[in-house]
């Protein structure tokens, strides 16, 4: 067997969508006073969720708070506390829905091998959707981050494990398994998701421009930068996988 055909066969080796997929919430069947969830609870609770989404997808502006969440949704503070600790579990709720398109939106663009031969295209046009995925869900993503940078924890284990799934099938596309840890090719899927999820931030950031008084770069220049990035990336961990074989 060439060093070829075992790249592509490692790289076809896919991990399983319920381990990619292992932090998404189970379904709810009680508030927080551990009472069980009727239909005026569960439309209630929707409510509450409809608000912070209609909040969210405002036009930036004020940071986003509870009361104004409640007062939307026509509800008591307390009635919103029944069934949202704090702002980070509405925040995650509003959140679920969304991470449920990313296999739709991006993520199974990299589950097929990419041909050494077809390598440029199909990363730009990974890099293309991954940032559509963001320009869609701007405001919530960048809250996310925020509240993730401010050591909000769940925020930083939801930040890290929504990229695990596409870094895994990135360890694939180079010729690794996915389960590998600690690699130089599970370091370089981790640094190649890391930058493009910075340009994306930055990219959707509708104040930048502002407050760096700079023209920004174009987005064409950018998608085909990072596209490069992956394209080289990848190419070079194949080929250090085939000398290693």
């Amino acid at each position: 067997m060439t060093a070829k055909v075992i790249l592509m066969s490692n790289v076809r080796r896919a991990a399983p969508r319920h381990e990619e997929m292992a932090y998404a919430p189970e379904p709810l069947s009680h508030n927080l006073n551990g009472q069980r969830l009727g239909r005026k609870g569960r439309d209630t609770r929707d409510r509450i969720i409809a608000s912070a989404q209609e909040i969210l997808a405002e036009p930036p502006g004020e940071m986003i708070t509870l009361s104004e969440v409640a007062r939307r949704a026509s509800v008591r503070m307390g009635t919103l506390y029944l069934y949202f600790a704090d702002l980070t579990e509405l925040v995650l709720a509003v959140l679920e829905p969304i991470v449920a398109t990313v296999e739709e939106e991006y993520v199974h663009l990299v589950r097929d091998y990419w041909p050494d031969e077809e390598l440029g295209k199909r990363t730009q046009e990974f890099v293309r959707a991954y940032y559509g995925f963001w320009s869609k869900n701007t405001r919530i993503l960048h809250l996310r981050n925020y509240m993730a940078d401010h050591g909000d924890e769940l925020m930083m284990q939801h930040r890290v494990r929504f990229a695990i799934p596409v870094m895994r099938l990135l360890v694939m596309q180079m010729g690794s398994r996915p389960t590998d840890h600690g690699t130089r090719i599970s370091s370089m899927a981790t640094a190649l998701m890391t930058g493009l999820e910075r340009v994306a931030t930055v990219m959707t950031d509708t104040k930048l421009p502002f407050l760096v008084n700079e023209p920004v770069n174009p987005l064409d220049y950018l998608f085909e930068a990072e596209g490069r990035l992956f394209e080289l990336a990848i190419r070079d961990q194949r080929s250090k996988v085939q000398q290693d074989t």
